[in-house]
């Protein structure tokens, strides 16, 4: 099953960040992922995001405010 992905932020470095350390942790684990990057201030807001960066795995808001690293989002996607 293919994972859906969203990193929810305006494009400040934080926000980049976050997306690279997405896209390294889904090809170290072999993961097959739709990742988006949402930049919209209304969609960021829908998804209940106060602080940038944010960051979505299939529906569910698991982080915000902060960069998490490759390791932690890599422990994110096996649960």
């Amino acid at each position: 099953m293919k994972r859906e992905i969203k990193v929810l932020g305006p494009g400040c470095p934080k926000c980049e960040l976050l997306y690279e350390n997405v896209v390294k942790a889904l090809d170290e684990l072999g993961i097959p992922a739709d990742l988006v990057k949402i930049k919209d201030f209304m969609q960021i807001a829908a998804h209940g995001v106060l602080t940038t960066p944010g960051l979505v795995i299939d529906g569910k808001l698991v982080s915000q405010g902060k960069v998490l690293s490759v390791e932690e989002i890599k422990e994110l996607l096996k649960s």
